[in-house]
């Protein structure tokens, strides 16, 4: 138990740390990638100012004349060192194209786009200086800008240039590749001190349920010692001769009624404190559940309780072979068994069946008794949870018996449930894994 819930409390740790710590590096990665994308821009945007410096302007007999002899890119000067250019374009003012380099067919026409702007082209359109268009057949990622240049108020045209991203994409690529590494290592980390934390944070409860189980244990032993000399007196005494018009009797039978019944109580608790979380595989043997239900029913503590109705067992044909603890699962179905014959009325019927379906095997034991209310079949399972007190006080019972049932049944991996209708009766159902053929 303590084993799961450390697992559980390590997983949670995990998870919550790891969400952190993915949210952490999207939000650098992403927050990185707006910065370089950001420094980009404002060496492109100086880039095309350095460019458009260079643009000389001409009046001549009322017109304006460019002069892009002396423009990077554009003219005959040489293109500057490193340049990482991809395309220069010169547009009229009226968006006409006038001059360019890079791409063999750029756009006639100036196309509106914002100032900066990211695009894919083709890079086999591309040309180098001399003119020859490059063999390369791939998708590249640019990023463009588009200035307008004005001179003493007039608009002279717009330049727009275009850098490649692949260095930036390269960048970023590292950056998450190295982002990715750490992320592992990071939750190798985070999975260790998780483990090592939960352990750390468990052992104090461990401790104290060590010590509750402890006490519970001791209890029950030393309770059952006053217990055992009360009820031996108390029988001594009922096998005294009755004096008439004396009720010594009745108060001996009271008192060893009461005895019995914290007897039971006392074995109950044992029970559940010695019987916590799932059984060894060493008590785990292969059991033939049919034969442990008709061995069940031929004990006398079973036929004592249901001799005043009819109990049926109904068996299939072939063995149900399951991986369990016979005795126990024995104790489980006799609690079902002895409430079900407690609330069945005289003349009733509970009803023993054993089938399979669906490679599990499913045992259901059906009465025809008082029925348990829509409200309170939620708890039935709860210890020391009685539907009716006063009733089930006059019955004996401790509330306990469900309790056992259900934790037997889970300690085997199966499952109990209960269904019932006031007036007609209830079904509860265990519903256990079959053997593995392997």
């Amino acid at each position: 138990m303590f084993t799961r819930s450390r697992r559980n409390l390590s997983r949670w740790f995990m998870l919550s740390m790891g969400s952190i710590l993915m949210v952490f590096a999207v939000t650098r990665y992403y927050l990185t990638a707006i910065e370089r994308l950001k420094y980009l821009d404002q060496l492109l945007y100086k880039k095309a100012q350095v460019v458009a410096a260079t643009v000389q302007y001409k009046q001549r007999d009322g017109h304006r004349q460019i002069d892009f002899r002396n423009v990077p890119f554009l003219g005959e000067s040489p293109l500057p060192p490193g340049s990482d250019a991809v395309y220069a374009r010169w547009y009229d003012p009226q968006g006409r194209l006038q001059q360019f380099f890079g791409i063999a067919s750029p756009p006639a026409m100036l196309e509106d786009v914002p100032e900066l702007h990211t695009l894919t082209i083709d890079a086999g359109l591309l040309s180098g200086a001399d003119g020859v268009v490059q063999s390369a057949d791939q998708l590249m990622l640019v990023r463009q800008i588009t200035l307008p240049v004005q001179y003493r108020g007039q608009m002279l045209g717009y330049l727009q240039v275009a850098v490649p991203l692949a260095p930036l994409q390269r960048e970023l690529q590292q950056d998450l590749l190295i982002s990715l590494i750490s992320i592992q290592i990071a939750l190798i980390v985070i999975v260790v001190t998780a483990w090592a934390l939960s352990g750390v944070a468990m052992q104090p409860i461990q401790e104290s349920y060590d010590h509750l189980q402890k006490f519970t244990a001791d209890a029950s032993h030393e309770l059952r010692t006053p217990l055992a000399a009360i009820l031996s007196n108390a029988q001594v005494g009922l096998l005294a001769p009755m004096e008439k018009g004396e009720s010594k009797h009745q108060r001996l039978e009271k008192i060893a009624a009461t005895a019995k019944s914290m007897t039971v109580l006392i074995s109950n608790l044992l029970f559940l404190a010695r019987r916590s979380g799932r059984i060894t595989d060493e008590a785990l043997h292969p059991t033939d559940l049919g034969r442990v239900l008709q061995e069940l029913i031929k004990e006398s503590t079973i036929r004592t309780v249901a001799q005043w109705v009819q109990l049926s067992l109904d068996l299939p044909e072939r063995a149900v072979t399951i991986h369990a603890d016979p005795e126990l699962l024995k104790q489980a179905i006799a609690n079902l068994i002895t409430n079900a014959c407690k609330y069945t009325p005289a003349d009733g019927t509970v009803n023993l069946r054993l089938f399979v379906q669906s490679r599990q095997a499913i045992v259901q034991v059906e009465d025809t008794g008082i029925g348990i209310p829509d409200e309170h079949l939620p708890h039935i399972f709860e210890r020391f949870y009685r539907v009716d007190q006063d009733r089930s006080r006059d019955r004996g019972g401790t509330g306990l018996g469900l309790a056992i049932a259900q934790q037997i049944i889970t300690a085997h991996g199966g499952t109990i449930t209960a269904r019932s209708s006031v007036g007609q009766g209830s079904v509860f159902q265990i519903v256990l894994p079959l053997q593995s053929s392997i």
